[in-house]
């Protein structure tokens, strides 16, 4: 039916061009074009409405547009008759203006989904304010506010329309919680760009850019997030900070939150809350089910790493499990595998981080617990395991296009409660267990050639293991040797197939989640060899050294860890902004 309805329009289209049976011209900009009314009606109720009413006679078949080019005018009409047409970044502006005037819905479409595939920092402000009154780009509009708080980054590093901003426009990015940026210095930094653009005229605009009273409709730049040497050495002696007397209030209150400072100046507690709000975070920690209280559990915590706590965010309908993996591919978590107290699973469900439902995958070819999995290139690995009777070195492949599992091909060594990762196109698989040897050894498997080879093994035998990709390196962190749960860390480079040993957990710990997170590495919950935990630290690479985080509201191990980054509902993750706490407010309070 399609391809009939195709082939038509293609005989209207031919028979326009040549002129034949058509009944009406269309004159733009002293153009003119030889139409089909009842063509050009069915694209749009506009043209409808024109031929009805606006032509001066049914004999003269005449109409003249205003408004459109004559570059723009044959692209409507060619749309109107095939329903596609050449978008470019050089007319996909003019195009869009003239389909919204004349109501081309679907064009209109069109050239939004053109602009979204083409946002980038260079462009994301000027789409985002070409389409701010706009009706029919609301979405668009929405998308691209959402790119430039994600990428605000490279958005201040690039964008020559940032620069171009109105105060307000300014104000009402950097006053946004979702606004990305890793340290709060970036704000200030964006704010004397801004300024130092057009400082005659925009100089008095500083203290306007600080924070303002709960009143005003944005919040500014939160000075209680900034380190104290920069805040000292950048902000309190600026010299435009320095020349403006409305600026000192918050500098004063600033100083106090840094530096915990009893002055005799009165505290403006609300003016101290907004400079101590965290910005919602851009990637977020999800902790998965696993065991809690001897009993599987279908839990499940997000950690807001900017307000440095745990926010339940359990869906009562997904069953509980424990040894199984996950992955996060677009807005899914899916959740693969593992076991309850009766049995094995080779189900895959995923869940929806937008709408917050849960919906079945295809199935595993095999049963597995203890499953290590990985993801490379949009494809999820599901790897080894238990399935109740033997333990597996099988793996099979899972496209989400497709919803379908492929078997690949197996590991050299049967491999149950190790743990996977994949970097640089390649997965790591280390350690687990045969189910009478506790393995040190470790392989790497090339997708390009569906093979496993055998890398260097690791100094330690370690099972219940958490094996991770971070900065270049595969870590192998804690886990069971056959005699104590392991403190030990040691990190794999691909490039010289050499173990190295790297700083120790402050705890030991296996069966735990881990994951990276804002550049950090995280070990979350597991067993300590006495006692399920919900102790949780990170590592920083930098520094080599561990410290210790919030923990999480229970205490499980066998979870399972993964990070879901960007997401526009990302405030149903974190901590409620109006009620996180600093340590000051705790203490007053």
């Amino acid at each position: 039916m399609e391809n009939m309805r195709a082939s038509a329009f293609d005989v209207f289209d031919e028979a326009r061009l040549l002129g034949e049976h058509t009944d009406m011209i269309i004159k733009s900009n002293d153009r003119e074009f030889q139409v089909h009314k009842i063509i050009m009606c069915g694209c749009s109720s506009y043209f409808r409405a024109l031929f009805t009413n606006n032509c001066s006679s049914p004999a003269q078949h005449f109409c003249e547009i205003q408004g459109i080019s004559r570059d723009i005018m044959p692209l409507i009409i060619q749309y109107a008759y095939t329903r596609s047409v050449l978008i470019t970044q050089e007319n996909v502006v003019e195009l869009l203006v003239a389909a919204e005037m004349i109501s081309v819905s679907g064009l209109v479409d069109s050239c939004c989904q053109f602009l979204e595939s083409q946002l980038c920092p260079e462009n994301c402000i000027g789409i985002c304010k070409f389409t701010e009154d706009v009706s029919s780009c609301s979405k668009l509009h929405c998308k691209a506010q959402h790119y430039i708080l994600q990428h605000f980054e490279e958005v201040l590093r690039v964008s020559e329309e940032l620069l171009e901003l109105s105060l307000e426009q300014l104000e009402e990015i950097i006053g946004e919680d979702e606004l990305n940026v890793r340290q709060e210095e970036v704000v200030f930094e964006a704010v004397l760009h801004w300024i130092n653009h057009a400082p005659e005229n925009r100089r008095r605009h500083i203290a306007v850019l600080l924070p303002k009273s709960k009143l005003s409709l944005v919040l500014q730049v939160r000075l209680g997030l900034i380190t104290p040497d920069y805040f000292v050495n950048n902000v309190k002696c600026n010299a435009l900070v320095m020349e403006n007397e409305a600026s000192m209030p918050v500098i004063i209150n600033a100083m106090k939150t840094l530096f915990d400072l009893n002055m005799d100046e009165p505290t403006n507690s609300e003016l101290m809350h907004q400079l101590t709000r965290p910005r919602l975070p851009s990637s977020i920690l999800l902790a998965i089910g696993g065991w809690s209280d001897s009993n599987p559990t279908n839990e499940i915590e997000a950690y807001d790493a900017k307000a440095d706590c745990w926010v339940s965010v359990t869906q009562e309908d997904e069953r509980p499990r424990a040894y199984h993996g996950t992955a996060v591919l677009d807005e899914f978590v899916y959740c693969i595998g593992g076991l309850d107290h009766v049995e094995y699973f080779n189900s895959v469900r995923k869940f929806s981080l937008i709408t917050q439902t849960w919906h079945e995958a295809a199935p595993m070819y095999e049963r597995r617990g203890f499953i290590s999995v990985a993801v490379v290139d949009g494809l999820i690995y599901a790897i080894g395991g238990f399935d109740g009777q033997q333990r597996l070195k099988t793996v099979e492949r899972y496209d989400p296009n497709t919803n379908q599992w492929t078997m690949m091909a197996p590991m050299n060594e049967e491999r149950s409660d190790a743990s996977a990762t994949s970097l640089q196109g390649r997965i790591y698989i280390c350690g687990g267990s045969t189910g009478t040897e506790y393995l040190s050894s470790a392989e790497s498997f090339n997708p390009e050639t569906n093979q496993w080879t055998l890398i260097a093994p690791m100094s330690s035998r370690r099972t219940g293991v958490g094996v991770i990709a971070y900065a270049d390196r595969v870590y192998a962190v804690g886990g069971f040797d056959g005699a104590s749960d392991l403190w030990c860390v040691e990190a794999y480079n691909p490039l010289s197939n050499i173990w190295t040993d790297v700083a120790s957990m402050n705890n030991p710990r296996s069966n735990f989640g881990i994951e990276v997170v804002n550049g950090q590495l995280f070990a979350v919950g597991g067993y300590n060899g006495f006692d399920t935990i919900s102790d949780v630290e990170r590592y920083d690479e930098k520094t080599d050294e561990w410290f210790d985080a919030n923990k999480m509201a229970i205490s499980r191990s066998a979870l399972s860890c993964c990070v879901a980054s960007g997401l526009p509902n990302m405030a149903q993750y974190a901590a409620l902004r109006d009620t996180v706490q600093t340590q000051d407010e705790s203490d007053s309070g």
